[in-house]
């Protein structure tokens, strides 16, 4: 029987709340460590043993983790579900890749548009530097001693236009997204490096999508994101065909006999 008393929320989840909105939202993403206890308290407006608390529930839920040498983390359970058997479906079946880019041309156009709308003025400078790095990186055309700085600075971009979308779903899925992608962003960044005008090309898509952006234009960001895809897409299929004929002329070779080597 209800005695009618109304409950009264302790305040530790009151403050594992808050952590868990921000781990949502994206302000405290997977690896981030949190500030030191004191820092943090002060903050929030609560006391340490307050916030103990609430931190050890989110440890309890596994969204936290304390770490051997101190410190409190984020760990990425909310996106290890979806990437833990993705990413080895993918190595084991790359049929899957044609899909996995049609997925993404839904969930990023669509996220860049929702960006165009919803973006606030700090969203739009947090894309603004996430662009100014990637072209920065890319200007230097396709070096080897920049490439992986070069693929970070890329989905980094891509990943800060989706949090501006403001939609914790399409943050998180595409956070998890490129975790599963990352090994064929690299291969095909790989394979434009070799092409000074595909290497362009991949520049202006990306000054087209933060410029439309920036102008608030939903269907021109929704555009931009799509061609950009289909670029991707044919990419993806020039390095399968370039792949297979290395392998065929490897399998002609008579046992023994060396590749030649070109003369450039």
């Amino acid at each position: 029987m209800s005695t009618g008393k109304i409950a009264v929320q302790r305040l530790s989840d009151t403050i594992a709340h808050e952590l868990e909105r921000r781990i949502l939202e994206g302000a405290l993403k997977p690896s981030d460590r949190l500030q030191p206890e004191r820092d943090l308290a002060a903050e929030l407006g609560v006391s340490r043993p307050s916030l103990r608390e609430a931190i050890q529930k989110l440890i309890s839920k596994r969204l936290l983790t304390s770490r051997q040498g101190g410190g409190t983390w984020v760990t990425d359970r909310l996106d290890a579900g979806f990437t833990d058997p993705w990413g080895e479906m993918l190595r084991q079946h790359p049929n899957l890749q044609t899909d996995l880019l049609e997925f993404r041309r839904v969930l990023e156009s669509e996220a860049a548009a929702m960006a165009a709308r919803r973006a606030t003025d700090a969203d739009l400078e947090r894309i603004g530097e996430a662009y100014a790095r990637v072209e920065a990186l890319f200007a230097e055309g396709p070096s080897a001693t920049v490439f992986e700085e070069q693929v970070k600075a890329d989905l980094a971009f891509h990943q800060t236009i989706a949090e501006a979308a403001h939609n914790v779903m399409f943050g998180h899925l595409t956070a998890s997204l490129f975790r599963v992608t990352h090994d064929n962003i690299d291969l095909n960044l790989r394979h434009l490096r070799r092409l000074d005008g595909d290497w362009l090309e991949l520049r202006d898509q990306h000054a087209a999508i933060w410029d439309a952006v920036k102008r608030r234009d939903p269907a021109a960001a929704q555009a931009a994101v799509r061609r950009h895809i289909a670029f991707v897409e044919e990419s993806m299929l020039a390095r399968a065909q370039h792949e297979e004929r290395e392998s065929r002329a490897q399998r002609a070779l008579k046992p023994g006999k060396a590749v030649p080597q070109s003369a450039g």
